[in-house]
């Protein structure tokens, strides 16, 4: 993530191809050292590409995936008749959601190179 917001950046402060030399410059400059791995394969998949065009096609995508709704309606028409099989499967899909923010949080720590009790 770190790469892609310095791409940004530079892309947003008039830079329309920033190379990987431009990133790591970004990056030293706030005491990041840029993975070069990383850098490449996010330079190599961006190349000739429209961030704008990219951007739109993700928020296309990322509107079509169901949110949480679905399950509230379906955990509604449960409720009539099993109203025990609905409490559990809300428990289910809370723990699910427990674990996803935790795993979020963890490699969102790692991405920025320090903790919040660190």
């Amino acid at each position: 993530m770190r790469h892609l917001a310095a791409y940004l950046l530079l892309q947003i402060g008039g830079n329309a191809s920033p190379s990987a030399a431009d990133i790591k410059k970004v990056l030293g400059a706030v005491g990041i050292e840029a993975d070069d791995e990383r850098l490449e394969k996010l330079i190599s998949e961006l190349q000739g590409k429209d961030i704008n065009e990219l951007i739109a096609e993700g928020s296309a995508k990322l509107a079509s995936v169901p949110s949480g709704g679905a399950v509230a309606a379906s955990g509604g028409a449960a409720a009539g008749g099993a109203p025990a099989a609905a409490a559990e499967e809300k428990k289910e899909e809370e723990k699910k959601e427990e674990k996803f923010v935790v795993r979020i949080q963890e490699e969102s720590d790692d991405d920025m190179g320090f903790g919040l009790f660190d």
